[in-house]
């Protein structure tokens, strides 16, 4: 099958190619599917599992790519609840080859049936951001109706994912970013924007949840906005400067069926949707990795039409 590998750590993108890789086994439980298109994190390459399995042993040549939509091809032994042939959206594990592939073996149970009104590069924006979106709002910042949250990087996926889903609770919904991303938070509804180049962060004001997707100064100094009671979240790294009367948690997302389900359900009724940048072809999936100017929306990799 084709797909995208990476040999050497220290090469990073230079090391990185396009080729032809053994089709992949289905161990216990698992599912083979053949991938329609597939969402990256351009920051993979620095994640140790995208080197080394559980076991702390090297899996090169190794597949990155953890978001995929697509049909279920094979079975492995007593997997149950998919079928072959069946539509499927959601997570490849972080620790073996995943999406960026003709084909890959998952956990069926990372996995969620996708509508059939539903397109497959619609599928593979949604795993990461929704549940990433949802488990920082509700899981872990107990975000309820009347309350406010500050979303950094409001209009990046996971941002423009938490923002709609917290509007959809009833929650006030305040945003930063670049200057150029003021139009894109009002089009989601936040209803105050703040640019981090040129306007105070402080001046925003007590909040009842900080949902982080930055790091580094902006985390740190996010600590200080959270009103007692109130929850600093992160997804870039755990905070180091924690709230005075408040709690501070770091966390990575983590597959969830039933929720990936309901996401889809709300993307049907168009409740929320994820926001999609460029499509590209597989063959292109290495250039999709280099660094670009800012642009709004994820970029999609389509492997099979």
């Amino acid at each position: 099958m084709k797909a995208v590998t990476v040999r050497d750590r220290e090469a990073g993108l230079a090391g990185m190619t396009f080729g032809e890789l053994p089709y992949p086994h289905a161990a216990e439980n698992d599912v083979v599917v053949q991938v329609h298109a597939a969402g990256f994190t351009r920051g993979e390459l620095e994640w140790p599992a995208t080197w080394t399995d559980r076991a702390g042993r090297d899996r090169t040549p190794s597949v990155p790519g953890h978001e995929l939509s697509g049909v279920v091809v094979g079975l492995g032994f007593g997997t149950t609840g998919l079928g072959v042939g069946q539509r499927v959206f959601g997570m490849a594990d972080w620790a073996r080859d995943g999406s960026l592939a003709e084909y890959v073996a998952v956990e069926a149970r990372n996995l969620a049936p996708l509508p059939a009104d539903l397109d497959h590069t619609i599928g593979a924006a949604l795993p990461i951001s929704g549940l990433t979106a949802w488990q920082g709002l509700f899981d872990h910042g107990r975000l309820t109706t009347g309350q406010t949250v500050l979303i950094h990087g409001v209009t990046g996926a996971v941002g423009s994912m938490a923002a709609q889903l917290a509007r959809e609770a009833g929650a006030r919904v305040i945003g930063t970013g670049r200057s150029s991303s003021r139009d894109a938070a009002a089009s989601l509804g936040v209803e105050a924007f703040v640019d981090l180049e040129n306007e105070e962060l402080e001046d925003i004001g007590p909040v009842d949840l900080v949902f982080d997707v930055i790091g580094g100064e902006v985390l740190d100094r996010s600590a200080a906005l959270v009103s007692p009671g109130g929850t600093l979240v992160s997804v870039a790294a755990p905070p180091k400067v924690l709230p005075t009367n408040g709690r501070a948690i770091f966390f990575v997302v983590e597959p969830d069926r039933a929720r990936l389900a309901d996401l889809a359900q709300r993307v049907r009724e168009g409740r929320i949707a994820p926001t999609v940048g460029r499509v590209l072809p597989l063959s292109d999936a290495t250039a999709a990795f280099q660094p670009t100017s800012p642009a709004r929306g994820r970029t999609i990799i389509r492997v099979a039409e």
